[in-house]
């Protein structure tokens, strides 16, 4: 059976844990400058139809120190950009050998048309305002490093809602392990439906952090202004933003998080980004160490018939 990485939602409590436990594992060796050779032998493409540049290069970073060749696929010089489908882009990875595609797209299921249609595996780095998987298991994993568990904790999440992926797919995730989520957002960047997948919609700041465990804040999708989502960026900082005073809501010594890029003084103040308790620049190491997880545990029972 091939194993594919396309969204939390599908998977289990315990499925999730244990990408979480060889992620934990995954990190320590990487903070001793370790490498391993599960992947020798095999290749990773990446096949990026938006713009990335931290998760791109944790996929790729994370093939490389287990051993894997890896291309990475510039879907701007590819036949893409000739009318090729996805279909066609696939089949032609599935022809060479490749073993793992690392897929993301704006169009929501195109990981999943690409799972369908290759023998290779196939991993979700985001599809449309779909899911985010491997940032939602990075966010976890710095979670459980630092808080030692995930269960019974509180979780708020402010910012873009409506469009996040990373929201999605962290909500998913944290409740299957126990967690409490708390949202807040502009009423016209909170979607319906969230609570009916286990998220408690706040009125305020105040009540979302109330005794929070962990405060993450979401980027503002500036690309989406356009849309009069909300006034101005002033506004949109100064009544749903977090800095020190809304802070000061959480648990004493509560983990402050951003998927990034952040933008600095409307999400989050620089006081809060840069201060002793952000684990923002922790994020981007777990972001790897999880990757290597991922790639590890969907190729341990490949092999092509050849």
């Amino acid at each position: 059976m091939k194993h594919d990485l396309l969204g939390l939602y599908p998977l289990s409590g315990e499925e999730i844990d244990e990408i979480l436990t060889l992620g934990l594992g995954m990190k320590a060796l990487l903070k001793r400058g370790g490498s391993l050779s599960d992947l020798k032998g095999r290749s990773v493409f990446t096949l990026f139809f938006e713009n990335s540049t931290r998760t791109r290069c944790s996929f790729e970073l994370a093939a490389k120190k287990l051993g894997a060749t890896v291309v990475n696929l510039g879907v701007s010089t590819s036949s893409v950009q000739k009318g090729e489908t996805l279909v066609d882009t696939g089949k032609t990875l599935d022809a060479m050998r490749c073993d793992v595609i690392v897929i993301r797209h704006p169009a929501g299921g195109a990981p999943k048309l690409l799972a369908d249609t290759v023998r290779a595996h196939v991993v979700n780095a985001g599809d449309g305002m779909t899911e985010h998987p491997t940032q939602a298991l990075l966010d976890m994993l710095t979670m459980r490093e630092h808080l030692g568990t995930i269960a019974g904790k509180k979780v708020a999440i402010l910012g873009d809602i409506r469009h996040s992926r990373v929201a999605k797919s962290n909500l998913y995730g944290l409740t299957k392990l126990g967690a409490e989520v708390s949202l807040f957002a502009p009423r016209t960047l909170m979607p319906a439906g969230m609570d009916a997948l286990g998220a408690r919609i706040c009125s305020s700041r105040e009540e979302a952090v109330e005794g929070a465990d962990v405060v993450m804040g979401l980027r503002i999708q500036l690309e989406r202004q356009k849309a009069g989502n909300f006034p101005s960026l002033g506004e949109y900082a100064r009544y749903y933003g977090v800095d020190s005073r809304i802070l000061s809501y959480a648990k004493q010594g509560a983990l402050v998080m951003h998927p990034g890029p952040v933008n600095r003084g409307v999400e989050l103040t620089s006081a809060v980004i840069d201060g002793a308790q952000s684990r923002i620049e922790d994020q981007v190491l777990s972001g790897v160490a999880v990757r290597m997880a991922v790639l590890k545990l969907i190729t341990r029972e490949d092999g092509y018939d050849l």
